[in-house]
């Protein structure tokens, strides 16, 4: 009876691997980085770093903006960090990483660093690049000596993610960190204010295309493809698709650049500056938040008036407006807006003016009329679930209250 193995014979399949040939080995050819992105060595008392220099001349235009600032950071600093005020363009630094993982973490360090700074009109970007993860302290020493000018920081999502990542890699190698002592301006924070009710997607890619009007390259690479990238290099050695996360990164530093000057320009000259309704209201927005009251109900004027504002943001802006009127104690001002609110048939108008009538004027059957008229809407069909969870007990007990004042003849 033939055996196991004899039958496997049989069948063509090799038994046993002593007289298996090698299989072939298919290595990438290795392309180091030097023949892929120009560049040069920088000694540091760590050892060499990789550094990629580029020069953005006055002349250059992302999209429809400049990098170099055309308007004061005033309103910005107010908002974000005092300390922006009293810095040159010179002392801002850009600053954005690629890193070896999109979540952060101990293990998650950043292999390419781009930084770009001001020397007169023109913008200097240099990157950081890391070899191999050996290189990467004097690739850290290398980014000091850079940022040692500079006393201001400008990032996109940077306080979340990457400067707590680099500070974190300073600590590790036993190095002082330069980022905590630099005033920081997140661009996504202000971005977010300034768009969130137009665009659902804020992330920098999509600002350039929405805000500057720039669209990339064919050679950029997805952020999510990125870490995957470089690992391949790290086995292989062949840095060509490298070059595309240069690319990469360079585009968004040059992008954090023009952005923070259109929203400088922005925030500086809003009325001339703004093409839409909904941007008018996100800065009165930002301005009522920093105090300055009397630009905010400009803005939002000038954006009611506007035929592009959407109907439900109409609506919204009128009744902060309305609020800005009641904290002044300007109640003939805010009791005109609630009655044209209230001719738009808005619940919340009718209980402003119910409250008016009842505490202010002591008229409760005008406070009682607006009451019952509020009721009225909310048992209609178009009252949203969300408003009667909100108004209706409020207003049960508002109209049982001014009944019993009126039965008292109070």
């Amino acid at each position: 009876m033939p055996s196991l193995s004899d039958k496997l014979k049989a069948l063509g399949v090799q038994v046993g691997a002593r007289n298996l040939p090698s299989s072939p080995k298919h290595l990438p050819e290795a392309h180091p980085i030097e023949e892929v992105v120009a560049g040069h060595l920088r000694s540091t008392p760590h050892g060499p770093a990789f550094l990629s220099e580029t020069a953005y001349t006055a002349s250059y235009r992302h999209g429809q903006a400049g990098l170099c600032l055309e308007a004061p950071l005033g309103c910005i600093a107010d908002w974000a960090d005092t300390r922006l005020a009293g810095c040159d363009l010179e002392q801002f630094a850009f600053l954005d990483t690629e890193t070896s993982g999109l979540a952060g973490g101990t293990g998650t360090y950043a292999f390419l660093i781009g930084a770009g700074r001001f020397d007169g009109d023109t913008f200097h970007l240099t990157q950081f690049f890391m070899r191999d993860p050996t290189e990467e302290r004097a690739q850290l020493h290398a980014l000091a000596e850079f940022l040692e000018p500079c006393r201001a920081l400008v990032t996109f999502n940077g306080k979340s993610f990457d400067a707590p990542l680099l500070n974190t890699r300073y600590t590790l190698h036993g190095q002082e960190s330069p980022l905590p002592e630099l005033a920081h301006l997140d661009l996504l924070t202000l971005a977010r204010r300034l768009w969130r009710d137009r665009l659902p997607d804020r992330s920098l890619g999509n600002l350039e295309i929405e805000i500057l009007g720039f669209e990339r390259a064919g050679e950029d690479v997805p952020g999510w493809l990125i870490p995957q990238i470089y690992f391949d290099y790290l086995r292989g050695g062949d840095a060509r698709p490298i070059a595309g996360i240069f690319y990469h990164n360079a585009m968004d530093i040059v992008a954090m650049a023009a952005l923070l000057n259109h929203m400088a320009q922005l925030l500086a000259d809003p009325l001339t500056a703004v093409e839409h309704a909904l941007d008018l209201v996100a800065v009165g927005k930002l301005f009522e938040a920093l105090g300055q009251i009397e630009q905010a109900v400009t803005l939002f004027n000038h954006g009611m008036d506007r035929n592009d504002l959407p109907e439900e943001h109409y609506w919204l802006t009128q009744q902060r407006l309305s609020f800005i009127h009641k904290r002044a104690d300007n109640m003939v001002a805010a009791v005109e807006v609630w009655e044209l609110a209230a001719e738009g048939r808005q619940i919340y108008a009718h209980v402003e003016l119910a409250k008016f009538y009842e505490h202010k004027q002591r008229d409760y059957r005008q406070a009682l009329d607006w009451t019952e008229i509020a009721l009225d809407l909310l048992n209609q069909p178009t009252a949203s679930r969300h408003e009667r969870q909100e108004w209706l007990g409020d207003l049960k007990h508002r109209r049982a209250r001014l009944q019993k004042k009126l039965a008292r003849g109070t």
